[in-house]
């Protein structure tokens, strides 16, 4: 099977065939642009009915060929969770939404609401069915979407990265269900198959049967067992820039510095269990962040306090919260779905308008300020790339906020060309920006805000859909940047990222500011973590676990193990 999509010159994928059998949990893994996305959309039809794309080859799902199918009939034996879920919430009220597809199916109305239910109670959802699912964050409307896949009761679960915008418990709460809906409810005997785009491979991988590589160019690399592929393989892997587990980098990492494991782990706990049985030399001491001083304040947030809705319907988001960011900090901003992380985020960026409060950026307030002053202060990458593109192509979308600055042709021509080759854009120079996969809008919207040079950059989940190889130099641009005295700020729930990069560390709790504090002092704080609803990072994990050697288990950081960083 190949694909290749409208004003598009390659294949992607590109001469592709495997299977998946009844009960199997299959992980597709491969470089951003790859086409694991669009493999995805091929299982239940949506390529090539709906997505202009040409097809060739053939995809078969219960026995229905989709090329000569309805994405109706389809939908019986394939159910999809999209990488937006807003793309498929179409209802007032979170049991509604779960309830449309089974209705469509015309079974019973008990049966609707059976199921409804139990995949709401999967997902965490289910206390609170009676609201709309606007006023979900968007970690909670991912849950929703794959609850409304699970009530399909298809044969074929596919999941495209379904876990990204949710913090480490909601996670564990989603890998659970799958987990029971693979081993197929009590007495039934029926077992499920799920397709995984995931680049959370330390949640997932205990889950997957089997792991399929697509290469840069959309072909088959690697189809086989776990084990055998992801360690079976790793400089071919690594090579491409695909996400491996953090355990696996850590061994790498050790590797490098002389520290042979005799086995390398997939896992924190097999981690754990190499370290306690070989002998550690005494590891480096963890670098100590500068203190913020009075007059380095780059962002001043005093009594921030902000509500969404109308009248009577108006709900809190943020109480009161004040914070100060020091000239030259990566601050990392943490805490659950719905903690009000993005809320913050957008308030000091300008997006959001804060009823009380006021915050200082540069000496303007962003709140109370317009469109090309806040842009000189700060840039601002949004959640969903796709909510700040206005141009028709990615040329035009990075050039736009240098035009309007006033920056002369050939100046602009310079750094649009700089950033199309770091992004690894160049080739969709001239493409219409939705027309880009998940990944490649992701590295658009982040260099959007690069591009104008401000002195502090705000970004939600800026590694949301990349490939590894992507993440890193996004995120080495981003560590460059803050060298030179850019202050970064950060919303993610990939605590391995903020103990790698941020120098300080924001934690958010029921709209309250829970701690802000260096990283090391942050993520050492269990009892800290574990009232915020987190978790440690993966090498966190391992480490606070080992028996045998007390001085590795304050480490977090990939970069505090010996050895070459393995990238």
């Amino acid at each position: 099977m190949r694909i290749r999509h409208d004003e598009r010159e390659e294949w992607t994928p590109d001469d592709v065939s495997f299977q998946v059998s009844p009960g199997e949990v299959v992980l597709l893994l491969g470089p951003s642009g790859s086409g694991k996305s669009t493999l995805a959309l091929a299982l239940n039809g949506l390529v090539p009915h709906a997505v202009p794309a040409e097809f060739e080859g053939a995809v078969v799902t219960g026995g229905l060929d989709t090329a000569t199918s309805t994405v109706a009939q389809l939908s019986e034996h394939v159910a999809m969770v999209f990488q937006d879920p807003d793309a498929q919430i179409v209802t007032g009220t979170v049991l509604d939404e779960v309830c449309f597809g089974p209705e469509n199916l015309l079974l019973p109305a008990d049966e609707v609401l059976s199921r409804a239910e139990r995949a709401l109670r999967q997902v965490g959802l289910w206390e609170r069915r009676t609201e709309n699912p606007d006023r979900l964050s968007g970690g909670g409307r991912q849950r929703l979407a794959i609850a409304c896949a699970l009530a399909m009761g298809s044969d074929l679960l596919v999941l495209d990265e379904p876990t990204a915008n949710l913090d480490p418990a909601g996670i564990e709460e989603v890998y659970a269900a799958l987990r029971s809906l693979v081993s197929g409810p009590e007495g039934a005997g029926k077992r499920h198959a799920i397709l995984l785009v995931e680049h959370n491979l330390d949640a997932a991988i205990d889950l997957v049967d089997r792991v399929v590589v697509l290469d840069r160019d959309g072909r088959l690399a690697f189809d086989g067992p776990t084990r055998d592929v992801l360690l079976g393989h790793l400089d071919e892997l690594l090579e491409m820039g695909v996400w491996l587990p953090v355990a696996t980098l850590a061994a790498l990492r050790l590797r490098e510095g002389g520290v042979l494991l005799p086995d390398l782990p997939l896992t924190p706990a097999e981690l754990t269990a190499a370290l306690d049985g070989t002998a550690l030399p005494t590891p480096p001491t963890a670098p100590v962040a500068p203190v913020t001083t009075e007059s380095s304040v780059a962002v001043r947030v005093d009594q921030l306090s902000v509500e969404r809705g109308r009248g009577r319907r108006r709900t809190p988001i943020l109480h009161e919260v004040s914070l100060e960011v020091g000239t030259g900090d990566f601050l990392a901003v943490i805490g659950t779905n719905g903690a009000g992380k993005t809320t913050l985020l957008q308030a000091i960026a300008g997006v959001v308008r804060p009823p009380r409060g006021r915050i200082d950026v540069g000496g303007i307030d962003p709140g109370r300020s317009d469109v090309r002053t806040i842009a000189a202060h700060i840039g601002f990458v949004f959640q969903n790339p796709e909510h700040q593109f206005i141009a028709h192509t990615v040329h035009d979308e990075l050039a736009h906020g240098l035009r309007i600055r006033g920056v002369d042709d050939t100046e602009t021509e310079r750094r649009v060309d700089d950033l199309l080759r770091r992004f690894g854009l160049e080739s969709a120079r001239d493409v219409h920006p939705f027309l880009l996969s998940g990944g490649q809008k992701r590295r658009l919207s982040v260099g959007s805000a690069l591009i104008a040079g401000a002195p502090v950059l705000a970004l939600d989940e800026p590694t949301f859909g990349q490939d590894r190889a992507r993440a890193n130099e996004l995120l080495d641009l981003l560590a460059g940047l803050n060298a030179q005295g850019t202050t970064v700020l950060v919303v993610t729930h990939d605590l391995q990222l903020v103990a790698d990069h941020a120098s300080h560390v924001a934690v958010m709790a029921g709209g309250h500011l829970l701690a802000h504090d260096t990283t090391a002092a942050i993520l050492g704080d269990d009892e800290l973590l574990r009232r915020a609803g987190l978790r440690p990072p993966p090498l966190a994990q391992a480490m606070r676990s080992l028996a045998n050697h007390p001085d590795w288990q304050h480490l977090s950081r990939l970069d505090d193990l010996p050895g070459a960083a393995a990238r």
